[in-house]
C-alpha cells in the first residue's frame, strides 16, 4: 500500500506472502481496530479516501499446514491522506459603480497540479456562477442591489471532493475619500530649477465629484482648487525658482468630510552630498556565506543619483536611484572579502566619496557538536538547523560518519561509534531528531555534505554517538 495518498484517491491495501493457497482467512486492521476479515486472498479497498483514513494499517493470516493452525501477523505501515487542496477563500473589493472581480481561491499541491476543479459562485440564494471553469467572476459594474453575502464551491470534475468557502457579506455604498496624498512631476519634490513642476493630488478611495485644494503649509497660501470626477487632479507650476522652496500639501472633499494629505518639501535640484555606506550582515558579525547589503545613501542632493561600491578602491558595481532612499548592492562573503569598503555618490553636478568602513570576515560557527562527554571531542552528537539542535539517529551509523564529525568540529582521527545514550541524560522527548541514516564516504569536511536521510522512525534511545582522538593543549 502507499505511505502517502490524497483525498478522493481509491487506496488499495494488500496482503500476501508465501503460500497464499494455505490461507483460511485474512483480517484487515487500522489503529489495531478490525477492518475487515475475508477468507481468500483478498485486498482491502477504500474508495473515497479522506483525512479521516489516516493511520497505521496491518493485517492476520490464519494459514492451515495439514492439520495445524497457524496465525501471522505484518508489521504495522502508516497511510497519510492529506487535503487535495484547501478551502476555498472568497476575495471582493467592492467600489460603487467599478468593475469588480470576485475570487475564488484554493491551490491543489505540485503532483496533482493537472486536476481538474469547477468553480460555483453565490449570492444569497441565487447561483452566480454554476461549475465554471474560471476561479474568477466579473462584476461590470457593482451597485447598491448587488450587496448580500457572496460564497464560493470548488469541486472535482467528478465531484468526490467538494469544499465552500465561508461566507462573506458585502455591503455597495459610497466611499469618503481617503488616503489623500501628495506627489509632483517629476517625483519626489525635486525640480530644476526654470522648469515646469506638477503638484499631483489623488485619494486612495472615494466615489463621485471629488473637490482638490492645493495649499502651501509653510506661507498658508492657497494655491488653487478643482472639482471632477476623478480621484487625482494636477496643479502646475509653470517655472520653479528658489521662491517655489517649502512644503506644500493638498485637501480632497466629495462630501463626506476633507481629508488632507501629508506635507510634501519641494525642492530645487542640488548636488549630492556627504554619501554614507551601511555594511548590513544577517548576524552581529560577518562571517563567510553570509550575503552583505551596502548601501549607501547621500545627505541631500537631486535625483536621479549614481552610486558606485567599493572595495579598497577597487570598482564593485553602481546603482542607480531615482528618488529618495539610497541604493544598495549585496555581495556574498568569502574569507577574501576582509577589507575596506567605501561608495560614492553623484549626481551630474559633482561626485562625492564616503568614509571607508573596516570589514572583518570571519569563519562561521560549526554546525555540530558533541555534548555530555569527557572533552569537545566526544559526547552525544547533535546538529544545528534553523536555530534549533536535534540529534541523529544511529541507524547505520559508523566510523566513516565519525570521522567526518571529527573532521568538521578541528578533533583527532575517529575511534569509536558508541550509542548516545552513554552519555546521560538523555534529550527530552520533544527536541528533534534530524537525520535517521547518514550515508558519509569519510571524506567529506562536514556532515551537511553526506547524502542523508531525513527521520522517519527513531527515538532518543537509539541517539548517536562518537568518539574522536582529541587536541589538548601542552603545557611547558
Amino acid at each position: 500500500m502507499p505511505s502517502y495518498a490524497y483525498e478522493g484517491d481509491e487506496v488499495v491495501v494488500k496482503c500476501s506472502g508465501e503460500r497464499n493457497n494455505r490461507i483460511m482467512t485474512l483480517t484487515y486492521y487500522k489503529d489495531g481496530s478490525l477492518l475487515a476479515t475475508y477468507h481468500n486472498l483478498s485486498s482491502y479497498t477504500i474508495s473515497n479516501a479522506r483525512p479521516s483514513d489516516s493511520g497505521s494499517y496491518s493485517c492476520e493470516a490464519n494459514r492451515k499446514f495439514f492439520f495445524v493452525h497457524k496465525t501471522e501477523k505484518t508489521r504495522s505501515v502508516w497511510l497519510t491522506v492529506q487535503d487535495l487542496f484547501p478551502p476555498p477563500t472568497l476575495t471582493i473589493r467592492p467600489i460603487e459603480g467599478s468593475s469588480v472581480t470576485v475570487s475564488c481561491d484554493t491551490w491543489l499541491p505540485w503532483n496533482r497540479s493537472d486536476t481538474q476543479l469547477h468553480y460555483s459562485f453565490f449570492r444569497d440564494d441565487h447561483t452566480l456562477i454554476s461549475n465554471g471553469s474560471s476561479s474568477e467572476f466579473q462584476i461590470p459594474a457593482i451597485g447598491k442591489g448587488d450587496s448580500g453575502y457572496y460564497w464560493c464551491e470548488v469541486a472535482t470534475a467528478s465531484h468526490s471532493v467538494s469544499k465552500q468557502g465561508q461566507r462573506s457579506h458585502v455591503l455597495v455604498q459610497s466611499v469618503p475619500v481617503s488616503g489623500v496624498l501628495l506627489d509632483t512631476q517629476p517625483q519626489g519634490g525635486q525640480a530644476l530649477a526654470g522648469e515646469p513642476l506638477v503638484l499631483v493630488c489623488s485619494v486612495a478611495e472615494g466615489t463621485g465629484d471629488i473637490a482638490f485644494s492645493w495649499h502651501r503649509e509653510d506661507t498658508g497660501e492657497h494655491l488653487g482648487r478643482k472639482q471632477q470626477r476623478s480621484q487625482r487632479a494636477e496643479l502646475e507650476i509653470p517655472a520653479v525658482g528658489g521662491s517655489h522652496m517649502g512644503c506644500y500639501y493638498c485637501t480632497a472633499d466629495n462630501g463626506h468630510g476633507l481629508a488632507r494629505s501629508g506635507a510634501l518639501n519641494v525642492t530645487v535640484r542640488a548636488p549630492a552630498s556627504r554619501p554614507v555606506l551601511t555594511l548590513r550582515v544577517p548576524g552581529t558579525r560577518a562571517v563567510v556565506g553570509d550575503v552583505m547589503e551596502l548601501h549607501c545613501e547621500a545627505h541631500r542632493g537631486s535625483p536621479p543619483i549614481l552610486y558606485r561600491f567599493y572595495y579598497d578602491d577597487v570598482f564593485l558595481a553602481s546603482r542607480s536611484a531615482t528618488s529618495g532612499g539610497g541604493a544598495s548592492f549585496k555581495l556574498f562573503l568569502t574569507a577574501e572579502h576582509s577589507g575596506n569598503y567605501s561608495c560614492e555618490a553623484d549626481n551630474g553636478l559633482g561626485a562625492q566619496r564616503s568614509e571607508a568602513i573596516t570589514l572583518s570576515v570571519t569563519e562561521p560557527p560549526p554546525k555540530i557538536r558533541l555534548i555530555n562527554g569527557p572533552h569537545r571531542c566526544e559526547g552525544l552528537v547533535q546538529v544545528e538547523r534553523e536555530g534549533h539542535w536535534g540529534t541523529v539517529c544511529d541507524d547505520g551509523w559508523d566510523t566513516k560518519d565519525v570521522a567526518v564529525v571529527c573532521r568538521e568540529l578541528g578533533c583527532g582521527a575517529a575511534k569509536h561509534t558508541p550509542p548516545g545514550k552513554l552519555y546521560p541524560p538523555l534529550p527530552e522527548e520533544d527536541q528533534p531528531i534530524f537525520i535517521q541514516v547518514a550515508l558519509c564516504n569519510g571524506t567529506e569536511n562536514t556532515l551537511a555534505e553526506c547524502e542523508q536521510v531525513e527521520i522517519f522512525d527513531c527515538e532518543h534511545s537509539e541517539d548517536a554517538g562518537a568518539v574522536c582522538e582529541a587536541f589538548l593543549p601542552h603545557f611547558t
